[in-house]
Protein backbone atom coordinates (compact mmCIF):
# COMPACT_ATOMS: atom_id res chain seq x y z
CA UNK A 1 0.00 0.00 0.00
CA UNK A 2 1.49 3.34 -1.05
CA UNK A 3 1.91 6.28 1.24
CA UNK A 4 2.08 10.00 0.39
CA UNK A 5 5.82 9.80 -0.20
CA UNK A 6 5.32 7.01 -2.66
CA UNK A 7 6.94 4.46 -0.43
CA UNK A 8 5.36 1.32 0.68
CA UNK A 9 4.37 1.29 4.30
CA UNK A 10 6.05 -0.99 6.75
CA UNK A 11 4.03 -4.03 7.53
CA UNK A 12 2.47 -3.97 10.95
CA UNK A 13 4.33 -6.11 13.45
CA UNK A 14 2.39 -8.50 15.57
CA UNK A 15 1.65 -7.14 18.98
CA UNK A 16 3.62 -8.85 21.74
CA UNK A 17 1.45 -11.19 23.70
CA UNK A 18 2.11 -11.85 27.35
CA UNK A 19 2.55 -15.52 28.01
CA UNK A 20 1.00 -15.31 31.47
CA UNK A 21 -2.16 -13.74 30.03
CA UNK A 22 -2.52 -16.50 27.46
CA UNK A 23 -1.74 -19.52 29.64
CA UNK A 24 -4.18 -20.59 32.36
CA UNK A 25 -3.11 -19.84 35.91
CA UNK A 26 -0.70 -22.32 37.34
CA UNK A 27 -2.47 -24.67 39.74
CA UNK A 28 0.58 -25.16 41.97
CA UNK A 29 -0.55 -22.84 44.76
CA UNK A 30 -4.02 -24.32 44.66
CA UNK A 31 -2.65 -27.84 44.93
CA UNK A 32 -0.39 -26.86 47.80
CA UNK A 33 -3.32 -25.24 49.58
CA UNK A 34 -5.50 -28.33 49.14
CA UNK A 35 -2.70 -30.58 50.43
CA UNK A 36 -2.15 -28.29 53.43
CA UNK A 37 -5.84 -28.21 54.30
CA UNK A 38 -6.11 -31.97 53.96
CA UNK A 39 -3.16 -32.47 56.32
CA UNK A 40 -4.63 -29.92 58.68
CA UNK A 41 -7.99 -31.66 58.71
CA UNK A 42 -6.30 -34.99 59.23
CA UNK A 43 -4.28 -33.56 62.13
CA UNK A 44 -7.36 -32.05 63.72
CA UNK A 45 -9.13 -35.41 63.44
CA UNK A 46 -6.18 -37.10 65.14
CA UNK A 47 -6.21 -34.53 67.93
CA UNK A 48 -9.98 -34.90 68.28
CA UNK A 49 -9.72 -38.69 68.43
CA UNK A 50 -6.96 -38.42 71.00
CA UNK A 51 -9.09 -36.14 73.17
CA UNK A 52 -12.05 -38.49 72.92
CA UNK A 53 -9.82 -41.43 73.87
CA UNK A 54 -8.52 -39.52 76.90
CA UNK A 55 -12.09 -38.69 77.93
CA UNK A 56 -13.11 -42.34 77.69
CA UNK A 57 -10.09 -43.41 79.71
CA UNK A 58 -10.93 -40.81 82.33
CA UNK A 59 -14.55 -42.02 82.48
CA UNK A 60 -13.49 -45.65 82.93
CA UNK A 61 -10.90 -44.66 85.54
CA UNK A 62 -13.37 -42.59 87.55
CA UNK A 63 -16.00 -45.34 87.34
CA UNK A 64 -13.58 -48.02 88.51
CA UNK A 65 -12.21 -45.76 91.24
CA UNK A 66 -15.72 -45.01 92.48
CA UNK A 67 -16.51 -48.72 92.59
CA UNK A 68 -13.43 -49.55 94.64
CA UNK A 69 -13.70 -46.60 97.00
CA UNK A 70 -17.40 -47.19 97.63
CA UNK A 71 -16.77 -50.81 98.63
CA UNK A 72 -13.78 -49.81 100.77
CA UNK A 73 -15.54 -47.03 102.69
CA UNK A 74 -18.70 -49.09 103.10
CA UNK A 75 -16.72 -51.85 104.80
CA UNK A 76 -14.82 -49.30 106.92
CA UNK A 77 -18.04 -47.59 107.98
CA UNK A 78 -19.62 -50.90 108.99
CA UNK A 79 -16.57 -51.82 111.06
CA UNK A 80 -16.52 -48.39 112.70
CA UNK A 81 -20.18 -48.31 113.68
CA UNK A 82 -20.01 -51.89 114.94
CA UNK A 83 -16.97 -50.95 116.99
CA UNK A 84 -18.71 -47.86 118.35
CA UNK A 85 -21.79 -49.74 119.52
CA UNK A 86 -23.53 -46.60 120.76
CA UNK A 87 -26.38 -45.23 118.65
CA UNK A 88 -25.54 -41.66 119.64
CA UNK A 89 -21.94 -41.98 118.43
CA UNK A 90 -23.16 -43.72 115.28
CA UNK A 91 -25.46 -40.78 114.61
CA UNK A 92 -22.54 -38.34 115.07
CA UNK A 93 -20.48 -40.40 112.64
CA UNK A 94 -23.38 -40.21 110.20
CA UNK A 95 -23.43 -36.41 110.47
CA UNK A 96 -19.67 -36.34 109.87
CA UNK A 97 -20.01 -38.37 106.65
CA UNK A 98 -22.80 -36.08 105.42
CA UNK A 99 -20.62 -33.05 106.17
CA UNK A 100 -17.73 -34.55 104.17
CA UNK A 101 -20.00 -35.03 101.16
CA UNK A 102 -21.25 -31.44 101.39
CA UNK A 103 -17.72 -30.04 101.79
CA UNK A 104 -16.41 -31.82 98.69
CA UNK A 105 -19.48 -30.75 96.74
CA UNK A 106 -18.65 -27.14 97.63
CA UNK A 107 -15.06 -27.58 96.42
CA UNK A 108 -16.14 -29.11 93.11
CA UNK A 109 -18.68 -26.37 92.44
CA UNK A 110 -16.22 -23.63 93.40
CA UNK A 111 -13.57 -25.05 91.04
CA UNK A 112 -16.05 -24.88 88.16
CA UNK A 113 -17.24 -21.36 89.04
CA UNK A 114 -13.94 -19.69 89.98
CA UNK A 115 -12.10 -17.34 87.61
CA UNK A 116 -8.42 -17.96 87.00
CA UNK A 117 -7.30 -14.32 86.59
CA UNK A 118 -7.32 -13.35 90.33
CA UNK A 119 -5.56 -16.59 91.23
CA UNK A 120 -2.89 -15.95 88.59
CA UNK A 121 -2.31 -12.49 90.04
CA UNK A 122 -1.95 -13.92 93.54
CA UNK A 123 0.34 -16.68 92.27
CA UNK A 124 2.57 -14.00 90.69
CA UNK A 125 2.78 -12.36 94.12
CA UNK A 126 3.63 -15.78 95.63
CA UNK A 127 0.55 -15.95 97.80
CA UNK A 128 0.35 -19.27 99.60
CA UNK A 129 -2.02 -21.71 97.91
CA UNK A 130 -2.50 -19.62 94.77
CA UNK A 131 -0.58 -22.02 92.49
CA UNK A 132 -2.62 -24.97 93.73
CA UNK A 133 -5.75 -22.90 93.18
CA UNK A 134 -4.73 -22.20 89.58
CA UNK A 135 -4.18 -25.91 89.07
CA UNK A 136 -7.63 -26.70 90.46
CA UNK A 137 -9.33 -24.16 88.18
CA UNK A 138 -7.39 -25.32 85.12
CA UNK A 139 -8.58 -28.88 85.80
CA UNK A 140 -12.05 -27.88 86.93
CA UNK A 141 -13.78 -30.66 85.00
CA UNK A 142 -11.73 -33.37 86.69
CA UNK A 143 -11.93 -31.70 90.12
CA UNK A 144 -15.71 -31.30 89.95
CA UNK A 145 -16.07 -34.86 88.69
CA UNK A 146 -14.07 -36.28 91.60
CA UNK A 147 -15.49 -34.01 94.29
CA UNK A 148 -19.13 -33.86 93.21
CA UNK A 149 -19.58 -37.30 91.71
CA UNK A 150 -17.02 -39.68 93.19
CA UNK A 151 -16.79 -38.39 96.76
CA UNK A 152 -20.42 -37.23 96.77
CA UNK A 153 -21.73 -40.63 95.70
CA UNK A 154 -19.45 -42.42 98.15
CA UNK A 155 -20.63 -40.18 100.98
CA UNK A 156 -24.23 -40.86 99.98
CA UNK A 157 -23.71 -44.62 99.96
CA UNK A 158 -21.81 -44.63 103.26
CA UNK A 159 -24.40 -42.41 104.95
CA UNK A 160 -27.09 -44.78 103.68
CA UNK A 161 -25.23 -47.75 105.16
CA UNK A 162 -24.84 -46.02 108.51
CA UNK A 163 -28.47 -44.90 108.51
CA UNK A 164 -29.61 -48.45 107.69
CA UNK A 165 -27.53 -49.82 110.54
CA UNK A 166 -29.01 -47.33 113.00
CA UNK A 167 -32.54 -48.10 111.77
CA UNK A 168 -31.83 -51.84 112.10
CA UNK A 169 -30.65 -51.40 115.68
CA UNK A 170 -33.77 -49.38 116.45
CA UNK A 171 -35.97 -52.05 114.88
CA UNK A 172 -34.37 -54.74 117.04
CA UNK A 173 -35.41 -52.85 120.13
CA UNK A 174 -39.01 -52.89 118.94
CA UNK A 175 -41.73 -50.51 119.93
CA UNK A 176 -43.71 -47.86 118.10
CA UNK A 177 -41.40 -45.04 119.16
CA UNK A 178 -38.39 -46.73 117.56
CA UNK A 179 -40.30 -47.21 114.30
CA UNK A 180 -41.23 -43.55 114.15
CA UNK A 181 -37.65 -42.63 115.01
CA UNK A 182 -36.29 -44.75 112.15
CA UNK A 183 -38.64 -43.03 109.67
CA UNK A 184 -37.63 -39.65 111.07
CA UNK A 185 -33.95 -40.57 110.74
CA UNK A 186 -34.36 -41.51 107.06
CA UNK A 187 -36.00 -38.19 106.27
CA UNK A 188 -33.40 -36.30 108.30
CA UNK A 189 -30.48 -37.85 106.40
CA UNK A 190 -32.05 -36.98 103.04
CA UNK A 191 -32.94 -33.44 104.16
CA UNK A 192 -29.46 -32.74 105.54
CA UNK A 193 -27.78 -34.05 102.40
CA UNK A 194 -29.96 -32.20 99.88
CA UNK A 195 -30.32 -29.01 101.91
CA UNK A 196 -26.66 -28.88 102.84
CA UNK A 197 -25.57 -29.27 99.20
CA UNK A 198 -28.03 -26.59 98.09
CA UNK A 199 -26.66 -24.10 100.61
CA UNK A 200 -23.10 -25.17 99.78
CA UNK A 201 -23.57 -24.63 96.03
CA UNK A 202 -24.84 -21.09 96.61
CA UNK A 203 -21.87 -20.30 98.83
CA UNK A 204 -19.46 -21.93 96.37
CA UNK A 205 -20.72 -19.83 93.45
CA UNK A 206 -20.68 -16.54 95.35
CA UNK A 207 -17.29 -17.08 97.04
CA UNK A 208 -15.57 -19.43 94.62
CA UNK A 209 -12.20 -17.62 94.54
CA UNK A 210 -11.91 -17.54 98.33
CA UNK A 211 -12.83 -21.22 98.64
CA UNK A 212 -10.37 -22.33 95.96
CA UNK A 213 -7.59 -20.28 97.53
CA UNK A 214 -8.36 -21.85 100.93
CA UNK A 215 -8.30 -25.34 99.42
CA UNK A 216 -5.02 -24.47 97.69
CA UNK A 217 -3.52 -23.46 101.04
CA UNK A 218 -4.64 -26.75 102.59
CA UNK A 219 -3.14 -28.74 99.70
CA UNK A 220 0.10 -26.76 99.98
CA UNK A 221 0.39 -27.52 103.68
CA UNK A 222 -0.31 -31.19 103.05
CA UNK A 223 2.38 -31.27 100.37
CA UNK A 224 4.87 -29.54 102.70
CA UNK A 225 4.04 -32.01 105.47
CA UNK A 226 4.62 -35.06 103.29
CA UNK A 227 7.79 -33.61 101.75
CA UNK A 228 9.23 -32.96 105.22
CA UNK A 229 8.41 -36.49 106.33
CA UNK A 230 9.98 -37.87 103.16
CA UNK A 231 13.16 -35.90 103.79
CA UNK A 232 13.34 -37.12 107.38
CA UNK A 233 12.93 -40.73 106.23
CA UNK A 234 15.65 -40.32 103.62
CA UNK A 235 18.02 -38.91 106.23
CA UNK A 236 17.49 -41.97 108.37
Amino acid sequence: MATRGGHLGKPARPKPQRLLSILPPAPSFHIVGVIYLSFKKGGSKKVRNRKETNKLRRVFFVTFLTFLLTIFFSIISQLVIKGIGSLALSFLFLLFVIFIGIAFDIVGTAAAAASIAPLNAKAAKRVSGAKKGVFLVQNADLVSNICNDVVGDIAGVVSGVIGAYIIFQLALRGGLAEAYLSVFLTGLVAALTVGGKAIGKTMAINRSDIIILLVGKVLTQIEIFFSLNKRSLNKR
